[in-house]
């Protein structure tokens, strides 16, 4: 079967490999659409952390089912599944408090182990969502879209509050989404006007803030003087990130839900004096996953609008690299097979 590798920083290949056999728990999935994320874009850049290589990307997955051993008899094949790429213990300090999101010994399929992007993939049926009533496109973005409800669930935001979400790509996109679902206020800052411009077409955001246009007094005026008690911050830039700290109301919470590379710093009596909460928000569980399903099937996010870019699994290397540059305006690219 063909597989496209990440064989080093800045080197795809299209290779050959085995084709998977199935294990007793696991089904085997012939894989028909990958989203192309960040995670991949970092990692075949050299910024990704946890990574090595060479490594086969994709974590952002549907197909269906070809094989299955399912002892509970769940999974069938010929159902069309969401893969949950998040490999994680089960008996560890987290998995046994229902934190499966932050095992001590996660394994992400594409950063970890090899992913998806190839055409058949074994995975455990435990990591699987049955999505029939669904198309195979928003199937493959219940991923993205779990990260981004994850955090808001996370974060415990309440209806009424003012919240930023700094960042408008496919995650900080989904944080603006499940954010509006709560009932939040919500603002989107980016560094792009066009960007901003979609967050309020797509994700009904109600106000946006240019971050390179006197950002902080915009957010006082919008907030009385008093910032958002809310702040997300899915940029994954180090200045990005410890910027925000002063963009939070006294009280408030910052969640960092993208990821860099790097250490952060920030000034301790500001942080203390309003008393401020930092949380980290990483990946999902089943339950986003399962709550994102519903809101996909119900209608309440587009999933058609957020897919702008499509590319057959053979041309995919081709068209990786325009998929970093500004000008391309990719706001989620789709391989199919």
């Amino acid at each position: 079967m063909r597989a496209i590798v990440c064989e080093q920083i800045d080197q795809l290949k299209l290779v050959e490999q085995k084709e998977p056999a199935l294990q007793p728990g696991t089904a085997i999935i012939r894989i028909r659409r990958i989203g192309i994320c960040g995670t991949d874009l970092h990692a075949y850049k050299g910024n990704q952390p946890f990574f090595t290589y060479p490594r086969v990307l994709g974590h952002e997955l549907a197909g269906i089912v070809e094989q299955a051993d399912d002892p509970q008899g769940l999974i069938q094949a010929g159902d069309q599944v969401s893969i949950i790429p998040y490999i994680h213990c089960g008996s560890c300090i987290a998995c046994r408090h229902g934190k499966t999101n932050c095992c001590t010994d996660m394994r992400v399929l594409g950063v970890h182990i090899d992913g998806g992007m190839r055409e058949k993939i074994v995975v455990p049926v435990t990591h699987l969502l049955v999505t029939n009533e669904l198309t195979l496109d928003q199937a493959a973005v219940l991923e993205p879209l779990s990260i981004g409800a994850h955090a808001v669930r996370r974060s415990e935001l309440r209806a009424g509050e003012t919240v930023l979400v700094i960042g408008s790509g496919p995650i900080g996109l989904g944080v603006m989404a499940f954010a509006k679902h709560c009932g939040a206020r919500v603002i989107a800052m980016d560094i792009q006007d066009e960007r901003l411009a979609f967050c309020q077409r797509w994700a009904k955001v109600d106000e946006t803030v240019n971050a390179l246009q006197g950002a902080k007094e915009r957010l006082a005026e919008l907030t009385s003087g008093e910032y958002p008690t809310v702040v997300f911050d899915a940029t994954g830039n180090a200045r990005s990130m410890t910027d925000a700290f002063g963009l939070v109301a006294h009280g408030g919470k910052l969640v960092y839900v993208g990821l860099v590379k790097a250490d952060l710093t920030f000034h301790d009596p500001d942080f203390h004096k309003r008393e401020m909460t930092l949380m980290g928000s990483r990946n999902a569980t089943i339950e986003d996953f399962s709550a994102v399903q519903e809101a996909v099937r119900a209608g309440s996010i587009d999933v058609d609008s957020f897919i702008t870019h499509r590319v057959p699994f053979n041309e995919m290397i081709s068209h990786f690299d325009s998929y970093l540059k500004p000008e391309s305006k990719v706001i989620k690219a789709m391989v199919e097979l």
